[in-house]
Formats: structure tokens, sequence, C-alpha cells
């Protein structure tokens, strides 16, 4: 026999204070409902942009609101941010702020760059 003996924690579903169990219940069906809408959302996008639905002022704006879109439909069904059963939602924040402050920076750098980087010293 094994001296070691294994614990079930019923709280949140693990053997021995290790992750917690993965819930199938609901199949991969949440992960084709999120590729389906993802796939809606960039389909979306390139049809407006191909067609010159709007000018290109408008379609700017549009374009923003549907990453922003499909931003939300990444973390909610594929990085299953609001699946878990502690109470994370400080650390989900200050996560999501310090991913949005990279986003920003890069994108401000490279527009940055792009406008003043042709100088020559």
């Amino acid at each position: 026999m094994s001296s070691v003996e294994h614990s079930f924690d019923e709280h949140n579903g693990s053997i021995n204070g290790g992750p917690p169990a993965v819930d199938d219940s609901h199949g991969p069906w949440k992960h084709i409902i999120g590729y389906a809408i993802s796939l809606v959302l960039t389909a979306v996008a390139l049809w407006m942009v191909v067609s010159h639905v709007a000018l290109a002022s408008s379609l700017f704006a549009i374009i923003v609101i549907l990453a922003v879109l499909q931003a939300f439909v990444q973390l909610f069904f594929f990085m299953h941010i609001n699946e878990s059963h502690a109470p994370q939602w400080p650390f989900h924040v200050w996560m999501l702020t310090l991913g949005l402050l990279f986003t920003i920076t890069v994108i401000v750098g490279s527009i940055w760059i792009m406008s003043f980087g042709s100088e020559s010293y």
C-alpha cells in the first residue's frame, strides 16, 4: 500500500488542492459558437472594406467597434474569463488593464514611428 493519501476537495473539484476539475458539461458547443461569431465579425469587417459601404472615417469607427466585439468574444468564449468560482475579478481587471495599456503603447508607438521616423538625423 502507498502511504500517499488522496483527498478530494468537493468545493473546487480537485484532488490534493490541485487545479479544479474541468467541467465538460457544455461540450465543444461553446467553442464552436464563439468560433462562428468570430468568423461572422471578421466576414462583416472584410465585406465592409471590400464593398466600400461607407466613408473612410465611419468605416474606421465601425471596424474598431467590430474589433472590440471580437476581443470580447475571445475573452468570454475562449479565455473563459467569467468561469472562475473564486472572486478573482480584481486580478482580471488589472490584467485586462495591463493588456490594454500594452496595446495602446504599441499602437501609439507605431503611429509615432511612422509619422516622425522618416526624418534623417
